[in-house]
Formats: C-alpha cells, structure tokens, sequence
C-alpha cells in the first residue's frame, strides 16, 4: 500500500488538534438550481453523491500511525470510504436568508473532523430563499488548504452549463487532478498563511550564502522596536485585543459580498491596489465593531497578509509566497487617513521582503513563521502577545460563471481556521465581477459576527464617499468652459 509522507507543517496540523480549535477549513458554495428543475433535484443529488464511489487524492486519504520506527502520521489510500458520513443534508426552515445560513454553517464549522476517516465532509443545504441551494465543504487542514481546496472544487465544475449536466462530484478521478507527491497541495499554490511556512520549511536551501542577508534584513526588523509613525510594522508590536486570546468550541460564519467594479473604482480613486480597499473595508468594520463593545485598543491592530512577492534578482515567472504584517489603522477616525496609514504600511513591508534574494527570503519566512508555529505546538497561544491581531487574505478564483448539473454557481465563500491567539479570520475570493468575503469567528470572543459583515457594507460606503465624491464634482466642474488653466487644475483637484 503506497504511503505518502506528510511534511512537518501538515503535520503540526495534526499535533495542534483539540476540541478547542479543530484545525479544518471550509467553503460556502451557493448555487441557483437549474431552470425547470424538478422538485426532487436536491433528492437526486444526495442520491448520485452517495453512489460515486470513484475517487482521487487527496479525497481517498486517511492518516496511518506508526508508531515504531516513524512515530509521524502518514496519509495511505481507504480501502472503504463510507459516504453516507461523508456526505450528508440540511435544511433551513424556508425561506432561509444570509443570517440563517451563516448560522447553520457556523454549527456546521464547530465539530472537529473523524481523523480515522478521510477528514473531509460534505453538506448539502436545501431552504434558501431565491431558488438557491449550497453545499458546504470542509477538509482538514492537514490533507489540503484552504485555497487549494476550494481550488478543486472549482475544478469540478464547467463553463458551460449543458456539459456540466453530468458532471461527477468533486471527489471523482473524473474531475480532479492530484495534487502535488508528498505535499497535498498542488504545485501552483496560491497565496495563503500554511502555503508560506511550507514553501519556507520545503524550499529552504543555501544557507550559509544567504546568512549575511538574512542577518541584515532581520536587523532592520529590531532596528523599529520602539519607533512610532510610519515604516515597516514589527511583528509581536501588536496591542492585545479580544480577537487575540483564547477560543472556545463554537464558531459563528458570516458572509459579504461586493462588486469587483465598486471595489476597482475606490482602488483607482486611492491610487492603491484591489487589496489596500479590502484591508481599509476590513479595517473600518473591525474599528466599529471593536468601538461598539468599548474594546477597540489604542493602538492600530496589525494584520497578517499572505502576499505574492518577486525579489529583484528573480527574473522567472513563478510566484514568491511569502507574508506580511502591515496597520490597520484602526486607532484613526478618518477613512480616508486610515487608508494612507495602510498603503504606505503595506508598501514598506512589501518593499522589505522583495529587497531580499529568493534563497534568504524562504529563510525569513520560516524564521518569521517558527513563533506562530512554536505556540500552536505548545499550546501558549492565546496567553502571549500575538504576532499579528488577524489574518486577513485575498485569494483570486475564476472570472467566469462556473455550472454544476446545470446549476449555476453563484457565490463561494471561505471558512478559515479559528485558533487560539487567533479569534477571528477574514478570507475573501473573487469570481465572477464579485468579491465574496467568509468572516470566520469564535462565538464567545466575536459575539454578533454578522454586524461585521454589516459593518464592512458600512466602510465601502464611507470610503466612496470621501474618495469618489469629489471625482464626481471634478467630472461635473470639466463640463463648464474653464476661462483659465489655473480654473482647469482646480476642477482636477
């Protein structure tokens, strides 16, 4: 029986486990059901998915112990995967909206996962107003990420919607390419906190070489302890807050969702990227919401940001996955400032990683990740002042709208891990001209959680109407004949 061996992070994943903060990760699909569709579709549905039993890595794996020479758990093929606990079904009462949905896939969210089975589950969620179904899918986070995951199930699906119609589940050899040997994750990795660390821990190599850059770029590091204003943030800076202590079972799920244009627009206006708008929305709704409970620190919360970085000395085409810690600004009442504070944080860190060569960058990563690694092996975190206050993470998806038996998909949401030290999780992913945010909680420590995503609609409006409003009133001011240059560069301004 072939064995694959998992690498020292997935593994962590697997050491990490409690019932406290079971490590999988999830996705929120909704779906239209197709024009004309009989009543009993979602029956048929659960039906056929009980009776596909062919099946492809990662989906057919289970962990192996062995404990004699390799006390390390190792991923070998099921021989039987009984799909009645794998897929299973839910409803709403109708008609059910965003709030109860979140609700259901928060409870959902909550259990840990059968580490004796191939740790993945899926949901089929019947109920929605609107003529829509969803499933909801969670995996551990040892057999695949997030991203990845979400990834492959994206891949089970077509462009077209008459040869979609037969189209096998996403466990299927029919619709899956494996992943990567070795690594449960495929070899064009997108962005992400656990696909950082790998890269790091997997790719680290030319050591010596790289130590006086390594040296330099971490001496630039402590040279910020104790400085304030701008510049690059140091990790561990960051204040203690309500989202940075410890966990219990219960998670809450919330969705939002924008348009790709509306977001592009404020970016244009700002002069910034797609990404700076998605930190600033995060940053107002998490400042509201903070205020509101009366724990909003003084301090900016920092963020930690998976990112896509290039050295210079890279002249390739593959990506560089590293990460960041960049301000919120959250301590700043302005929109419009907290928006500047975040760019120019972004840009330094972005500017500080990419000064690196590529083999001293994997190196910063690895060494950059051990602490956060350190406390979920030793169970600290929670008590100890966190690297960062909140993950927050952008990921690209599919630009066109994407059928699944001829039901057309029409929005996906991430649900992250929930760890201690780490009470909230904010992935957003794009498809389609959308922008579809998962805010993934624990229920104690982020109470209410749908105010944020409430709260995050909020932002978007008060960034359009200190950055496009006097756009608007330029565009208005152009139309007059200007009897002056000097008239013309008041109307631009």
């Amino acid at each position: 029986m072939s064995q694959v061996r998992l690498n020292p992070l997935d593994s962590s994943w697997i050491l990490t486990e409690s019932r406290a903060a079971p490590n999988h990760v999830g996705g929120l699909i909704q779906f239209r059901l197709p024009p004309k569709a009989p009543k009993d579709f979602l029956r048929r549905l659960m039906h056929d998915f009980r009776n596909h039993r062919e099946f492809a890595p990662p989906w057919n794996r289970k962990l192996k112990y062995a404990f004699n020479k390799n006390p390390a758990p190792v991923w070998i093929e099921a021989d039987d995967i009984d799909l009645e606990y794998h897929v299973r079904h839910a409803a709403l009462p109708w008609p059910g909206g965003e709030r109860e949905l979140g609700e259901l896939v928060g409870r959902l969210h909550s259990t840990p996962i059968d580490l004796g089975r191939p740790p993945w589950e899926c949901t089929i969620i019947e109920g929605l107003d609107g003529d829509r179904f969803a499933l909801f899918v969670k995996m551990h986070h040892s057999l695949i990420d997030g991203v990845s995951g979400m990834k492959l199930l994206q891949r089970a699906m077509s462009t077209d919607r008459a040869k979609s119609l037969k189209m096998a589940p996403f466990w299927s050899s029919a619709a899956l390419v494996p992943p990567a040997a070795g690594t449960g994750r495929g070899r064009n990795a997108v962005p992400s906190i656990a696909d950082a660390a790998t890269a790091a821990v997997e790719v680290l190599r030319e050591q010596a070489k790289s130590v006086p850059k390594l040296a330099l770029a971490f001496g630039k590091i402590l040279g910020r302890i104790g400085q304030g204003g701008e510049g690059m943030v140091v990790p561990f800076d960051s204040p203690m807050s309500v989202l940075n202590g410890r966990v219990r079972e219960k998670r809450r799920f919330a969705t939002q969702q924008f348009s790709m244009e509306r977001l592009r627009a404020l970016a244009k206006a700002a002069d910034g990227t797609l990404n700076d708008i998605v930190l600033a929305l995060c940053a107002g709704a998490l400042r509201r919401f903070l205020m509101e409970r009366n724990a909003l620190p003084d301090k900016s919360l920092t963020t930690g940001i998976p990112v896509s970085v290039r050295p210079k000395d890279d002249e390739g085409a593959g990506n560089a996955i590293s990460f960041i810690v960049a301000k919120l600004g959250t301590d700043i009442a302005d929109p419009a400032e907290r928006l500047g504070v975040i760019m120019a944080s972004v840009r330094h860190a972005k500017e500080h990683v990419q000064s690196l060569p590529r083999e001293a960058m994997t190196q910063y990563t690895m060494l950059l990740m051990a602490p956060t690694i350190v406390t979920m092996l030793t169970g600290t975190g929670g008590r100890v002042r966190p690297m960062f206050n909140i993950t927050i993470s952008n990921v690209p998806g599919p630009d066109k709208p994407l059928y699944f038996r001829g039901a057309e998909l029409l929005a996906t949401y991430p649900a992250s891990i929930v760890t201690h030290g780490q009470a909230l999780n904010i992935t957003c992913q794009s498809y389609a001209g959308m922008m579809n945010f998962g805010f993934t909680g624990c229920h104690t420590s982020v109470p209410s959680l749908q105010k944020l995503a409430v709260y995050a609609e909020e932002a978007v409006q008060e960034l359009e109407k200190v950055l496009l409003k006097p756009a608007k009133k330029a565009a208005r001011a152009r139309k007059v004949p200007a009897k002056s240059s000097a008239r013309r560069a008041a109307a631009r301004a």
